[in-house]
């Protein structure tokens, strides 16, 4: 009592039916991948959008008062040319801007040749009439 499993010719003939089953498979994989990424592409982007608010708006800016000291000590202020021995002229100034109740800012901007006094009388000066901003602007000159 044998069994004949195979085809009744003896020979090996190919089997013509398709195993559809990893087919089936993979379909099922792209269908749940499909599926989960779907909400991810209609999420809607957050965006954080500035909020009106009431408060003032922002200070406007300072003024600035320029002090340009030549080579040979004369004296600009905001480009108007004072005498180097006027001193009297740049302390009442001084003593105007050291008045306001809101000083505006003094940038002094000495020559490269200009001696030290001429620099160093005008911010004694300042310094004695009470002005508290005051800087020295232009140093990239001397590097």
């Amino acid at each position: 009592m044998a069994m004949n499993v195979g085809s009744s010719g003896g020979e090996d003939a190919p089997m013509m039916d398709i195993n559809t089953t990893p087919l089936i498979d993979v379909m099922l994989v792209l269908l749940i991948m499909f599926i989960i990424t779907i909400p991810i592409q209609t999420h809607a982007v957050k965006m954080n959008m500035p909020v009106p608010s009431n408060a003032a708006p922002p200070p406007k800016p300072p003024e600035i008062i320029r002090i340009d000291v030549d080579f040979d000590g004369t004296i600009g202020w905001n480009g108007e040319v004072l005498q180097p021995d006027d001193r009297a002229g740049i302390e009442s100034r001084l003593a105007a801007v050291a008045a306001q109740p809101d000083q505006p800012e003094v940038h002094l901007r000495p020559n490269k040749l200009v001696t030290y006094k001429h620099v160093a009388m005008i911010l004694a000066t300042a310094q004695r009439l009470g002005v508290v901003k005051i800087g020295i602007v232009g140093n990239e000159q001397f590097l």
